[in-house]
């Protein structure tokens, strides 16, 4: 009833490359069909190039100083927010204190 399912793939998911050579079976050497509007030699599709992200002094300093302000942003934040949890944990407790006493003195009182 509760057995794990495996998912199929029916599609691969890498990319297949044939061959740059066909390797002949048994003898057998493909042909290959030519047209005369097709070109006799086509290009290997080349890798985009690759983008280098290059860092100058000034670039540094403004990342540091990014990554400066970020961490005292966040530390603000949640220091803020333990101070409201504190704040309002103390008050809870001298309500509860003074409700205390005025249940003590409504009974002394009957």
């Amino acid at each position: 009833m509760l057995r794990p399912r495996i998912p199929v793939n029916p599609l691969p998911t890498g990319i297949i490359n044939p061959p740059a050579h066909p390797v002949a079976l048994s003898g057998i050497e493909p042909t290959r069909e030519t047209s005369p509007m097709a070109p006799e030699h086509h290009a290997a599709p080349t890798a985009p190039a690759r983008t280098t992200v290059q860092l100058t002094p000034g670039s540094v300093v403004a990342l540091a100083a990014g990554g400066g302000a970020v961490v005292l942003v966040v530390g603000a934040v949640l220091v803020s927010m333990l101070l409201a949890v504190a704040i309002t944990g103390v008050s809870v407790a001298v309500i509860a204190v003074v409700l205390r006493l005025l249940v003590k003195d409504l009974q002394k009182g009957w």
